[in-house]
């Protein structure tokens, strides 16, 4: 057998487990059922090689297909294994602890970790409103983003990282991203101020493990007249406490921070 036909087949199933990725992922961006004309629009896939995959999805039950209108939506096997995932990554211990902060501080509280060029928000107050919709936020504009990137794992590797202007003070240049992030690692926080919506400010800490890694962020959001500048360093140090208790129940033992937590420095 040639080298060729030998690298052929790997190649070919890789290009289907793209192509159907790309189609569960159109459910993220959108809150409506989806014909398969928009998800091959969305994907750029050929009407044919949509259908056809989206047969499979149905199948294993990925996907449902409203009988009446013919459209898509997500399917029972998704949600059995989101559940899933969400229990064995231990989310559900870390529920309370966020439902208490959010009390404490009448801000909304969430968590999340990164996925790419997004931080993804896994439980919180924004799952609440945002059901709906993806959970997806930029990693430049965010309060969360910023704390993924600044104590990211090799550092942050802002060459590919789209820099796209969601309001007027978003950041869009590297170099200013980069002087924003070392402020944020000395601060011991990042802040957001109006950079993804206007009205909104937004504290975020680390949830970090034993190398110093961002495993994950944790956020209060409000406005900035009920997060006063007064009062950050209040907020700032709620959510510290928060984020040190979820070091413990999110992380494997072997896997938890060891000495203090970043020195929180505010301007």
């Amino acid at each position: 057998m040639s080298r060729e036909s030998a690298a052929g087949p790997p190649r070919e199933g890789a290009q289907s487990v793209h192509r159907t990725l790309a189609l569960l992922q159109c459910f993220a961006d959108s809150p409506q059922d989806l014909a398969a004309s928009d998800l091959a629009r969305r994907t750029g896939l050929a009407l044919s090689t949509a259908h056809r995959l989206l047969k499979v999805l149905t199948t294993e039950a990925f996907l449902e297909q409203d009988p009446g209108t013919a459209r898509y939506r997500l399917g029972p096997s998704l949600a059995e294994l989101g559940r899933l995932a969400h229990h064995r990554r231990g989310l559900h211990r870390a529920e309370p602890e966020l439902a208490d902060l959010a009390a404490r501080t009448g801000a909304t509280a969430d968590l999340a970790t990164r996925v790419a060029h997004h931080a993804l928000i896994l439980i919180g107050g924004s799952l609440d409103r945002d059901g709906a919709r993806s959970l997806r936020r930029p990693l430049h504009s965010t309060a969360l983003g910023k704390v993924l990137l600044a104590w990211g794992a090799a550092g942050p590797d802002l060459a590919t990282l789209p820099l796209e202007p969601l309001t007027g003070r978003t950041i869009t240049d590297p170099q200013d991203l980069r002087d924003e992030l070392e402020r944020v690692r000395t601060a011991g926080f990042a802040l957001n101020e109006g950079e993804s919506a206007s009205g909104v400010r937004t504290i975020a800490v680390p949830v970090l493990d034993h190398t110093n890694r961002a495993r994950f962020a944790l956020a209060l959001r409000s406005s900035p007249e009920a997060m006063a500048s007064a009062r950050l360093s209040w907020f700032v140090e709620q959510a510290a406490a928060c984020a040190t208790a979820l070091e413990v129940l999110l992380l494997p033992p072997g896997q938890r921070r060891v000495g203090p937590r970043p020195t929180i420095a505010l301007p």
